[in-house]
């Protein structure tokens, strides 16, 4: 070879190789991302580190996500944000330790893929299934539990303001009522329970029950949340008795549950239809197939 060419060569190599050098450098030297202790978020963190598991998976994610958080845009910074307050402030996380924590069920999903393949003698899809189905599962998990956390507010939010309405007709404010009925649960961690402890925290540092209401419904968007803030900021705008207001709104929320249990009813006889229907032709298969091959072979061998 041509030791000019061979020069060349040898001085692209080193360069490459000092370029990625300083790059590694460069996000290894990164400091660790801290995250806030402060809000809701700041005590799910602090519950969060209780746990064995995420005690020694926090220390990777926080290096990771100093390392991604400069890449993220603001849009999906916040569409991120969003999805995390839905799901509950789920572990505390911030949106850049949630994509870290994404990236790192990813690579895990590769490395079981590329064990499962070599155990198996399987091809690449293995390897690229186990490796999109990791990265999709932090993301699965908190749909899910953002799904969950809203139907279980959603069932015991009527009794909840049954209580508030009780309470204020008893002669407790309402941050007393609230306070009474965070105190009195039997579940501390009820998501509802959870979000009541939120908007007594606010109410105690200044907020207004006009503020913390919308926020309430902003951080849970269901219909019973919307109308429960909605009534409020309205008896508030027009003076009217707030506890006869609550007594109004658990009523028209018990019967919204009810109706919405009979819809979810007449859906689930409906979505039964087509399971039923191949469950019958299997049961119908099985019963007239042998009954066919009796009567070809009978006709056969007849014949």
């Amino acid at each position: 070879m041509n030791p000019a060419a061979l020069c060349i060569r040898f001085s692209a190599i080193a360069d490459l190789t000092c370029s990625i050098w300083v790059l590694v450098y460069s996000l290894a030297r990164r400091p660790v991302y801290e995250a806030s202790l402060l809000g809701v978020r700041g005590l799910k963190r602090q519950h969060a580190k209780a746990d064995p598991v995420w005690s020694r998976l926090e220390p990777p994610v926080s290096w990771l996500a100093a390392r991604v958080r400069p890449i993220m845009g603001q849009k999906l910074c916040e569409r991120l944000d969003r999805q995390l307050v839905l799901a509950g402030d789920f572990l505390g996380l911030t949106p850049a330790e949630y994509v870290a924590l994404s990236i790192l069920s990813c690579v895990a999903g590769f490395l079981a893929g590329t064990l499962m393949a070599r155990m198996t003698n399987m091809g690449t899809l293995v390897v690229l299934s186990f490796g999109v189905v990791g990265g999709a599962l932090p993301y699965l998990h908190l749909t899910g539990r953002a799904a969950e956390r809203m139907k279980l507010i959603r069932r015991e939010l009527p009794h909840a303001i049954d209580l508030i309405a009780l309470g204020m007709s008893a002669g407790l404010d309402f941050p007393g009522s609230i306070r009474q009925l965070v105190d009195k649960s039997s579940d501390p961690s009820h998501p509802l329970n959870e979000e009541l402890g939120w908007m007594l925290q606010k109410l105690r540092v200044g907020h207004t029950r006009k503020q913390v209401v919308q926020e309430f419904a902003d951080r849970v968007p269901v219909d019973e949340v919307v109308e429960f803030a909605a009534s409020i900021a309205q008896a508030e705008e027009r003076g009217n008795p707030l506890a006869s207001v609550l007594e109004i709104q658990a009523t028209t929320s018990r019967e919204r549950r009810s109706s919405l249990a009979e819809q979810s009813a007449a859906k689930a006889s409906v979505a039964l239809t087509a399971p039923l229907m191949l469950m019958f032709l299997c049961i119908m298969l099985l019963v007239v197939a042998p009954i066919i091959i009796r009567l070809g072979h009978s006709t056969i061998f007849g014949g």
